[in-house]
């Protein structure tokens, strides 16, 4: 991956994939076990209840453990309470990743309108550490993220939370016990084909 002339390796850089994701208290459809001839049915209620906003970043660097960093925002659906994702926590995330990784970050996502503005241009101009690279259009299967989104849907399947604040919860815990799975995350990654699986 070029940066400036220079590859990942030269600039001793992580490579990090970035994107998005929102969960709804209605639960992803999981298959489950039951009486032949009783399918089991999981009630829930779900109208104007609110929804979670996620963004992660998986960063990857020869001879270091894959990680995975994430930020949620949670919305109640108050009035003036913040919908989603903006450039700011955009560079928020991106800057606590480079303190936890320590090192420069060259970065893949998606062209995605708060990460092609004047505003994320600015920011990112802000950041020498940091160099980005767009996927071309919709192309999910080339970003590991997405295979991060997939599991912990398919791991809320057939939940049925009571409230966007037990769901959140949910949510934390099933990435935080996937930030301790470096092997998952590289295969997230191999998942893609940009990168060999490591031996």
């Amino acid at each position: 991956m070029a940066a400036g002339g220079k590859t990942v390796r030269d600039q001793d850089a992580w490579l990090c994939f970035a994107d998005e994701a929102g969960q709804l208290l209605r639960p992803p459809k999981a298959c489950t076990w039951s009486r032949r001839g009783s399918p089991p049915l999981v009630r829930v209620r779900a109208a104007g209840s609110g929804r979670i906003s996620l963004a992660g970043v998986v960063c990857r660097k020869a001879d270091q453990r894959t990680r995975l960093v994430f930020r949620m925002l949670v919305h109640h659906g108050r009035k003036g309470e913040k919908k989603g994702f903006r450039e700011r926590d955009f560079a928020a995330l991106l800057d606590a990743a480079h303190q936890q990784l320590g090192g420069n970050i060259v970065l893949l996502w998606d062209n995605y309108s708060h990460h092609v503005d004047a505003a994320m241009r600015e920011l990112i101009g802000k950041r020498p550490w940091l160099t980005v690279f767009r996927f071309p259009t919709y192309t999910p299967d080339l970003n590991p993220a997405e295979g991060v989104w997939a599991h912990l849907k398919r791991s809320l399947g057939n939940l049925a939370p009571c409230s966007i604040n037990d769901l959140a919860g949910l949510v934390r815990t099933r990435l935080k016990r996937t930030q301790y799975r470096p092997d998952l995350l590289d295969g997230f990654i191999a998942e893609t084909g940009l990168i060999p699986a490591p031996p």
